[in-house]
């Protein structure tokens, strides 16, 4: 079974919302590493229509692809979700409109390697109370901002395992973790 990983960048509050406003401080050549991996290391990716929006809006642009991350991104088959979009007209995208945990369950028995998601702030908390996120990876930022759309919702219970941590000179910190399934709260 492939498993779905979720990406994101996260203040120490919670927030999600708009890393470009508070995340390059903290950028340093170690952090894009970890950034790059993420991508590489994903066969397929699963976007919300937001992030489906900025990333259609730029990457498809992009030719420098010196680390690969553009060829990835522009390659890789998407899975976007929207009920909303008419078409998802980026190379190798696939919408899906209805039955959406049913239609990323279905994607999970596939063969292949990991469903990566990036950003996808709605979409990740749907598919939290589905329990069909197998890891989290979280790049938190030593920095708080108060207010935001944040990844864990109030009236959101998740246990959850740490599997590992690194910590960057920029004062990054990656976070995994997987569901807990042993423990309910």
């Amino acid at each position: 079974m492939r498993k779905i990983i979720v990406y994101e960048y996260i203040t120490l509050d919670g927030v999600i919302e708009a890393p470009e406003k508070w995340q390059f401080p903290y950028y340093s050549d170690d952090v894009a590493e970890v950034i790059k991996a993420q991508i590489l290391d994903s066969d397929e990716l699963l976007l919300g229509r937001g992030t489906y929006e900025i990333f259609v809006a730029y990457w498809p642009t992009q030719t420098n692809n010196e680390f690969g991350v553009a060829d990835k991104l522009n390659n890789a088959h998407k899975f976007v979700v929207s009920s909303t979009l008419k078409k998802a007209e980026w190379n190798n995208s696939t919408l899906i409109k209805t039955n959406v945990a049913e239609e990323i369950a279905s994607q999970k028995q596939q063969s292949g390697g990991n469903i990566g998601i990036i950003g996808s702030a709605a979409l990740v908390q749907s598919l939290m109370q589905t329990d069909l996120i197998d890891e989290y990876r979280l790049l938190v930022h030593p920095v708080t901002v108060g207010s935001g759309k944040r990844l864990f919702p109030d009236g959101i219970t998740l246990p959850l395992k740490l599997v590992e941590t690194k910590t960057f000179d920029s004062g990054v910190v990656l976070l995994r973790y997987q569901p807990d399934r042993e423990k309910s709260l």
